[in-house]
């Protein structure tokens, strides 16, 4: 015990990088931190699949031109048959890893990293059912306390670290009435089992529980950088969902109740995803408040080609974040092909979209 708290002390960064909360305040290199980013969701996945694809490398550059300050990405491979390179050749796994976050270092570009984005993918990797996040000495928790480790421990003096994020939107998977028509996919080929059952259906307790361990599994290296869920917004029926298993709307104090133990101690933010339900960012800020907690709005944006109604809703939304003093808020979706509908380049139609958090980001947030 005394050597690993030496080898920790002695590995640990001489000051805190990236993100940190003080007093419930989010902060960047001891001063209060206000910005909006970006999701460059595959900037990893994308040299994963194939090495010779270095296109984050202007990726970045781009974001670095206009003073985006930092993007959200997926830190793993989506499919388990992603993952594949992580166990069979770790080291070539994180060389390429490596090339992002220096890339990102090079151009002054935070990092916000998903570490575990999509359910099913560690369950489906090391054979277990989705349930089994909730089990402490399952095979998916010991995947995730050996990932957490090694990815933490690799980049903890990387000044391009902003966060740690355990996954993307597992509170939306929780306690459907209807689970069995929304189990994770089957795709073999990407390395699925064959059939689902319920054991492959979540609770909120199981997820909560998940959360709370990847938190202490990263304060075991990191002490200082922000802890995030990953979460949406709860299903306006999510507290019914859990208590009765029904679709009954919730009220305003469950709203609340279900956005605060998302976000279960030791994460120490509330995060949220803003789509149509943005208006919900005012309950958010109350929550995070009164929790001491800082907001992350993790994902927001208006798909399709640029109209009159999408670029007065971007920017009512905009607006409300910055009104709302939201400390933390991330564009859906940067320079991602396969979305068609939601991406963002600064070469096609939706740049404007690019520009507008450009020039929010140089603007000073207002006090609500």
């Amino acid at each position: 015990m005394i050597c690993a708290a030496l080898l920790l002390l002695a590995t640990a960064p001489a000051k805190p990088y990236g993100l940190t909360v003080t007093h419930g305040v989010l902060m960047k290199d001891g001063v209060p931190f206000h910005g909006i980013g970006v999701n460059y969701f595959n900037a990893f996945a994308r040299t994963l699949a194939d090495p010779k694809d270095t296109s984050y490398e202007e990726g970045f550059r781009q974001l670095q031109k206009r003073n985006i300050p930092f993007a959200r990405f997926m830190c793993c491979g989506f499919w388990p048959s992603d993952m594949r390179l992580y166990q069979t050749d770790r080291a070539e796994y994180f060389r390429r890893m490596d090339r992002v976050i220096r890339s990102a270092e090079r151009h002054h570009v935070g990092l916000i990293a998903s570490l575990f984005w999509n359910l099913s993918t560690v369950p489906d990797l090391v054979g277990d059912t989705c349930d089994q996040w909730g089990n402490p000495h399952s095979k998916t928790r010991a995947f995730m306390h050996t990932y957490v480790r090694e990815v933490v421990t690799r980049y903890l003096h990387s000044p391009a670290i902003w966060g740690w994020e355990f996954g993307n939107e597992y509170n939306l998977a929780a306690d459907l009435p209807n689970a069995a028509e929304h189990r994770p996919p089957v795709a073999p080929q990407f390395g699925t089992p064959t059939t689902r059952s319920t054991r492959d259906e979540i609770t909120h307790q199981v997820f909560r529980s998940a959360l709370a361990d990847f938190a202490r599994q990263v304060r075991r290296y990191d002490h200082h950088r922000i802890l995030i869920s990953g979460n949406a917004f709860p299903r306006p029926s999510a507290w019914h969902q859990m208590h009765e298993h029904s679709w009954t709307m919730d009220d305003a104090a469950q709203r609340a109740q279900m956005v605060a133990e998302d976000n279960p101690d030791p994460i120490n933010t509330i995060c949220v995803h803003a789509y149509e339900d943005y208006t919900r960012i005012p309950e958010a800020m109350a929550v995070a408040r009164k929790l001491g907690k800082p907001l992350f709005v993790g994902e927001f944006g208006v798909p399709g080609p640029p109209t009159t109604q999408s670029r007065r809703t971007f920017s009512q939304m905009l607006q409300l974040i910055r009104e709302q003093g939201v400390p933390l808020a991330a564009l859906w979706v940067y320079d991602y092909g396969p979305q068609d509908d939601w991406n963002v380049t600064p070469w096609n139609e939706r740049s404007w979209q690019l520009e507008e958090v450009a020039a929010a980001n140089k603007s000073a947030p207002q006090s609500p």
